[in-house]
């Protein structure tokens, strides 16, 4: 068994199996999942998990060299905009409506029970050398 790391195998798997530039989505309980995207379902409840301590797991676990994310965040939902934009990871604002189709083109999407407006972001995978 895993001494350390993240325990849902499904994400393990996912991030292990991720090249530059592949790109993974967390997701608040509301955002639409594609049909040919893989789904890794957490939501258990509204709000649990929340989008938070997933976000912050991943990001232990994953080098992220460019995030995206809907620019409603910034006036609907301005505590988690704060809190992800902390970092030094470059990103790039979309429209909700633009978001939802570049969702289309990921490795998964990991729907958390976020209830919260505009709570997903998009992260690329960076390369580690």
């Amino acid at each position: 068994m895993y001494k350390t790391g993240i325990l849902n195998s499904e994400i393990s798997k996912v991030l292990s199996d991720l090249g530059h530039t592949d790109r993974i989505v967390i997701a608040d309980c509301g955002l639409p999942i594609p049909k040919e995207v893989k789904k890794i379902d957490l939501a258990l409840s509204f709000g649990v998990p929340n989008f938070e301590s997933v976000y912050e797991e991943v990001m232990k676990h994953m080098s992220v060299q460019k995030m995206i994310v809907a620019e409603e965040i910034k006036e609907d939902n301005v505590s988690l905009f704060e809190k992800i934009t902390q970092s030094n990871i470059d990103t790039e604002y979309v429209s909700h409506e633009r978001f939802k189709e570049l969702t289309n083109d990921t490795v998964a999407i990991i729907r958390t029970g976020e209830a919260t407006p505009f709570a997903n972001v998009i992260l690329e995978s960076d390369v580690l050398f």
